[in-house]
């Protein structure tokens, strides 16, 4: 018997995977559990809506005449038209509505903005794209961003970070209702981990340094890299940007969602990370080249980072590469 209806919110320019991969973790767990889920499609237009790819999702129904209390889950996508959505005042308070009414309010990627927006993330912890961090812990500062995790839970608010994280949050809504041998039968079926190793920070720190590309620390960082081998601390990275310390903590902390010395952290990884792919050198070896000190130290930063070990990290690569 269907005994939990998921409601999924469609608008122009949503990101079709943010809504396709809950839907098909749920549609998937009803294989194992019985019909548990009954996925719904709801419009803010009263028409099928067109994706941020071209292409168009639909049937479904018209937000406005749904009332929120019907449905046990919300889930509320991000993608390109998501912006353009924060000035609608009926989606707002449709939101506010169902945040008292609901079981469980979600959001997915740049989806966040819309919870915060309607001022339900207020005081709490959440989560978004990577690349929205600065700007939605700039726009909402009332908001705890966490700029790692892959989701996180505070109250009945469920935030996803970027696209697929969608599907690691479904996953776990899927273990909260029906137990971790479904939850993991779902998984293994969508050749997913139940519970991802590592957060966004397993995404390139380069990449999120291109990505702020024109900023006042281009420079610094095309230096930082080429010399990951050696200590780097804040006051030597001030110095290279020309600023004071104080002025550098801050405008590096808005610009890349982070502190410095994490910054920093997450570079020495990331080019471990590539060293211990090719397998050409050892842990001690890695650890040194890449400024750790040490395989220890190189450890405790891969744990923090990561969620596992050098080593671990290692052979789940090489894993992998046999079975590719």
């Amino acid at each position: 018997m269907t005994d939990r209806e998921i409601a999924l919110i469609l608008w122009p320019q949503f990101q079709m995977l943010d809504v396709i991969g809950p839907l098909e973790a749920f549609t998937m767990a009803n294989r194992f559990a019985g019909p548990h889920y009954r996925t719904v499609l709801l419009s803010a237009r009263g028409t099928e809506a067109v994706s941020s790819s071209g292409y168009s999702l639909g049937p479904a129904l018209h937000l406005y005449d749904c009332d929120p209390n019907r449905f046990d889950t919300v889930i509320v996508p991000g993608g390109l038209g998501v912006h353009a959505m924060r000035d609608d005042d009926a989606l707002l308070d449709w939101l506010r509505r169902g945040s008292g009414e609901v079981r469980r309010l979600c959001s997915v990627c740049s989806g966040a903005f819309l919870l915060a927006e309607a001022g339900l993330l207020s005081g709490r912890r959440a989560v978004t794209h990577w690349e929205s961090v600065p700007r939605l812990t700039s726009e909402f500062p009332s908001v705890r961003v966490e700029p790692d995790a892959l989701y996180c839970q505070d109250g009945n608010i469920w935030t996803a970070a970027g696209v697929t994280s969608g599907m690691d949050m479904a996953l776990a809504l899927i273990e909260q209702d029906l137990g971790r041998s479904v939850a993991l039968a779902t998984a293994r079926e969508l050749v997913l981990y139940l519970k991802r190793p590592g957060g966004q920070s397993q995404f390139s720190s380069e990449l999120l340094a291109q990505e702020r590309g024109g900023s006042a620390f281009d420079t610094l960082m095309g230096w930082l890299f080429n010399h990951l081998d050696r200590p780097i601390d804040v006051e030597t990275m001030a110095d290279r940007a020309a600023m004071s310390r104080r002025s550098f903590q801050r405008r590096f902390t808005e610009t890349f969602g982070m502190p410095p010395a994490k910054f920093v952290e997450r570079a020495r990884v990331d080019a471990a990370r590539r060293d211990l792919e090719d397998g050409a050198r050892g842990l001690e070896r890695v650890a040194a080249a890449r400024g750790f000190g040490d395989a220890e130290r190189m450890r405790r930063s891969f744990q923090r980072v990561l969620g596992l070990s050098p080593a671990e990290y290692r052979d789940r690569f090489r894993t992998a590469s046999r079975t590719a």
